[in-house]
C-alpha cells in the first residue's frame, strides 16, 4: 500500500500516529498535530466577519460522564430529590451550591450558573459529541468543536504555539472535525509531563537535523504538488508546525513545575488540578482554547459516596483558577466554561443509591469573558425535574460562548462535501448572560 493510500484509508487518530511515528523513526523528529498560524481565516466567501468580542480565549472544563446538578451547583434544599447532600450559601445572594464546594462558594460572585440546560442526547458518546459540536453524532462526517471554530475563524495569537490544546481528552471531546488537520487540538495526556517529543532526538546534531529537514521539505513539496489532498497537506504541515514549536521561546508554558510550590498546592496535585494550572499557563502565552477533562461522573450507583470523591478536586482547582485569573487581570477577557453532556435524575435509584442519565434539565457554568457573575440563569421546578423558565439548549449554550468570542453564529461555512455548517448549528446566543 502506498503512503497516499494509507493516509486515505486511516481515520484521524491512526493518521496522526502514522505520521508521528514515521517522523520520529526516520528523521529524529517528534511531532504532534498543532494549530497552524494563518494570516487570515479564509473560506470560500473570503474573510470571516468577526464581531466585537468580550472574550479572547477560553478555558473549557469538561465533566465527562454526566455531572449531577443537584449534588453540585443546583441543589434543591428541602426536596425529596435532594438526598443527603446539603446546600450551602455562596457569596452571591441568590446562589447556593452543594456542601462539596465550600471553596467555590467564595467565588460564585464571578459565576453564572446556567440551571436550565436541556439536551436531546441521553447516551454518553452522543451527548459528549453534541455538547462539543452542537451537531448529532453521525457516521459520515465529523464536526469541529468550538476550539477548532475559534482558531479557524479568528486565527492564532501566538505564531509558534498551538491555538487549541486538549488535556486528558477523549474520543468525543475536542476535535478539528472536517476542517484541515491544523485545527485539530494538540493532545496532552498528562499535564505533569507536559509536551513530549519537542526536542531533537538524542544523537542527531543540528547540522544533520537541518540536512534531513531540507530533504524532507523537498520530498513533501513534490508530493504535495502531485497529490494536493487534505491528508497530504496534513502530513507536511505537521512537520513545519512541529519545527516552529521546537524553536519557540514559549515552550516553558507547558512546564507546570516552573510554578511556585504555593500555586501548585493551591490548584491541587491531582490530574485535574494540574490540568487547570497548565491551562492557565497556556492562555497566558496566548493559546486561544484549552480544554481540561475530568472523568468519572457516571454515578448510576453510590452517587453520594462518589460525590465526596469527585467534587473536592474540582472545587479546589476551579476556585484556584478563578482567583488566579482574577488576580492576574486575565478573567476579564478569559471565559471559563464548566460543562457536561447531561445531568443526573432527580429521582434517586434507591436500589443502587445512584442517579441515572437526565438530559431534560441540568446545569453548566460560565465565568469571565464578559459574563455576568453572581447569578443563576433559568429555573427548574422545586424538585429539579423540569425547566420552568428560560430553557437553554446545548446549541444555545455553545452559541453564547461563540458570541462572547466574537464569532458570527449565523455565518455558514461549507464542508468538503459542500454542505453548509454553522459554529453552533441553530443555536441562539443568550445575550442576557453578559454583564
Amino acid at each position: 500500500m502506498t503512503i497516499r493510500e494509507h493516509l486515505r484509508r486511516a481515520d484521524e487518530p491512526s493518521r496522526r500516529t502514522f505520521v508521528s511515528g514515521l517522523a520520529a523513526g526516520l528523521f529524529g523528529v517528534g511531532t504532534s498535530p498543532l494549530a497552524s498560524p494563518l494570516s487570515g481565516a479564509l473560506t470560500q466567501d473570503g474573510a470571516v466577519p468577526l464581531r466585537h468580542a468580550t472574550a479572547k480565549r477560553v478555558i473549557y472544563l469538561y465533566m465527562s460522564g454526566g455531572m449531577s446538578q443537584l449534588d453540585t451547583f443546583s441543589p434543591k434544599p428541602g426536596a425529596a430529590t435532594q438526598g443527603p447532600t446539603e446546600a450551602i450559601q455562596s457569596n452571591a445572594d441568590d446562589v447556593r451550591v452543594s456542601e462539596h464546594f465550600p471553596l467555590m462558594a467564595r467565588h460564585m460572585d464571578k459565576v453564572c450558573v446556567v440551571e436550565s440546560m436541556n439536551s436531546n442526547q441521553g447516551a454518553h458518546a452522543q451527548g459528549q459529541y453534541y455538547m462539543h459540536t452542537s451537531y448529532e453524532l453521525r457516521g459520515t462526517i465529523r464536526h469541529p468543536s468550538l476550539g477548532a471554530w475559534l482558531n479557524y475563524m479568528a486565527g492564532p495569537v501566538n505564531e509558534t504555539l498551538p491555538g487549541h490544546v486538549a488535556i486528558n481528552g477523549g474520543l468525543y471531546n475536542a476535535s478539528g472535525g472536517f476542517l484541515e488537520s491544523k485545527y485539530m487540538p494538540l493532545p496532552i495526556g498528562s499535564a505533569e509531563d507536559g509536551l513530549q517529543n519537542s526536542a531533537r532526538a538524542d544523537g542527531v546534531s543540528e547540522g544533520i537535523f537541518d540536512r534531513r529537514m531540507r530533504r524532507l521539505r523537498e520530498m513533501n513539496d513534490a508530493f504535495r504538488d502531485r497529490y494536493n489532498t487534505k491528508e497530504v497537506r496534513a502530513y507536511g504541515d505537521m512537520y513545519e508546525q512541529a519545527l516552529s514549536l521546537m524553536d519557540s521561546q514559549d515552550l516553558d508554558a507547558f512546564d507546570i513545575s516552573k510554578e511556585p510550590e504555593s500555586i501548585q498546592e493551591a490548584y491541587g496535585t491531582d490530574p485535574f488540578g494540574k490540568g487547570c494550572l497548565l491551562a492557565r499557563r497556556l492562555i497566558e502565552h496566548d493559546v486561544r482554547f484549552v480544554e481540561v477533562v475530568k472523568s468519572g461522573w457516571d454515578t448510576h450507583a453510590e452517587n453520594f459516596d462518589q460525590m465526596g470523591e469527585l467534587c473536592p478536586p474540582v472545587d479546589r482547582a476551579l476556585s484556584a483558577l478563578l482567583a488566579d485569573l482574577d488576580a492576574r487581570g486575565l478573567l476579564e477577557d478569559t471565559m471559563v466554561v464548566l460543562a457536561t453532556e447531561f445531568g443526573r435524575t432527580p429521582r434517586i435509584n434507591t436500589q443502587r443509591d445512584g442517579r441515572d442519565h437526565y438530559p431534560k434539565a441540568f446545569s453548566c457554568l460560565l465565568a469571565g469573558g464578559g459574563i455576568q457573575g453572581g447569578v443563576k440563569y433559568g429555573k427548574t421546578d422545586a424538585e429539579g425535574h423540569e425547566v420552568t423558565e428560560d430553557i437553554v439548549t446545548v446549541e444555545d449554550f455553545n452559541a453564547t460562548i461563540a458570541y462572547g468570542l466574537g464569532l458570527p453564529t449565523e455565518y455558514e461555512m461549507y464542508s468538503p462535501s459542500g454542505r453548509p455548517f454553522r459554529v453552533a448549528h441553530k443555536g441562539i446566543p443568550v445575550k442576557a448572560m453578559f454583564a
